[in-house]
């Protein structure tokens, strides 16, 4: 038995349609908040065994402890926006070391969830340490990067200390992914995903201006990452259950967001339209304007596949799913 927790979720969901083609005899069981939007949808193609709401999590993790081999904790609030740094911690924090401790009290497997966003502004790098020297460097710019990060340290102190932890466990440091299932997520959407509305219908997409000499107008790098490629880490970490670690998930190549709009174009065959706009003064002072995964690590773990280019990726999202009646995975 898998459960992964936001299962419904962007990540989760493509992980839950992976689990099930790759190993169609375990039971799946997602772990996530449905509410009244289109996440549903998210796994309404899926054979789940059951469907558990946050609050009734550790009660099942007890009723079905001899069955679980493996949990895959991507639940989160995800919204770098989001304020209220107690909600974040209930969430983001609590739920994750709760599930550490049962894990390790149950010996189950455990790949969860970190983010780039632990990294700030980029000013010490991407390097995926995860000592507790390296990682106290690292200053992140919102309370949802800082709750994954508390959690980071929390892991890495865990390990300096040699005491009890679960048999594999491997944290990610996702970057920017986009990619089917991810249509619930409002403002927090990949780019593509706001682009591909304007572009279907021949109409201008919006970017930010620059507002940094370095950087010309749409100009500014993200280490874009396709969700199937994401998906392929994580399976190939629990298939190497003697792996174990903090690792980047991204392509280790930044590309710019004029770069991905114009990709939308380019799979929809017309040519860019693009209109800058300044960035909200809410963000600016917090705003990225560079960030390139450092992939030497999963590499050196044994990880060899190839990331999707992003033109391709690009095009794989746009005419296999948001272009489609049913643009779910």
């Amino acid at each position: 038995m898998f459960v992964v927790t936001g299962g419904a979720g962007f990540i989760g969901s493509n992980i839950v349609a992976a689990l099930e083609e790759r190993y169609p005899e375990e039971k799946i069981v997602v772990c996530d908040r449905l509410r009244d939007g289109v996440k549903w949808r998210n796994i309404s193609k899926r054979d789940l065994f059951d469907i558990v709401h946050p609050d009734a999590l550790l009660d099942f993790l007890v009723e079905y402890k001899d069955d679980i081999k493996a949990i895959f904790h991507m639940g989160a609030i995800s919204a770098t926006t989001e304020m209220d740094a107690d909600k974040i911690l209930e969430n983001n924090f609590h739920l994750s070391t709760l599930l550490w401790d049962w894990c390790t009290a149950n010996q189950v497997r455990y790949i969860y969830a970190s983010s780039a966003a632990t990294y700030g502004d980029g000013g010490h790098g991407f390097n995926d340490f995860e000592d507790r020297k390296n990682l106290s460097k690292l200053l992140p710019l919102n309370a949802y990067g800082w709750s994954k990060h508390l959690f980071d340290r929390t892991v890495a102190r865990v390990m300096e200390e040699q005491s009890p932890c679960p048999p594999q466990w491997a944290g990610l440091k996702f970057f920017n992914v986009y990619g089917p299932n991810e249509y619930h997520k409002g403002g927090q959407k990949s780019v593509v995903a706001h682009v591909y509305p304007q572009a279907a219908v021949d109409d201008l997409c919006k970017l930010f201006k620059s507002h940094h000499p370095d950087y010309e107008d749409g100009g500014q790098l993200r280490d874009f990452v396709w969700v199937g490629d994401v998906v392929d880490v994580i399976l190939w970490l629990y298939e190497h259950e003697k792996v174990s670690g903090l690792f980047n998930v991204g392509t280790g190549t930044a590309r710019s967001f004029k770069d991905l709009a114009c990709a939308v174009y380019e799979a929809l065959n017309k040519e860019p339209m693009i209109q800058y706009v300044p960035t909200p003064e809410e963000i600016r002072d917090k705003y990225q304007y560079f960030t390139e995964a450092n992939m030497n690590k999963l590499r050196q773990a044994g990880y060899d596949k190839d990331f999707t280019p992003l033109e391709e990726g690009v095009r794989i999202y746009v005419q296999d799913f948001l272009s489609q009646d049913d643009p779910f995975k």
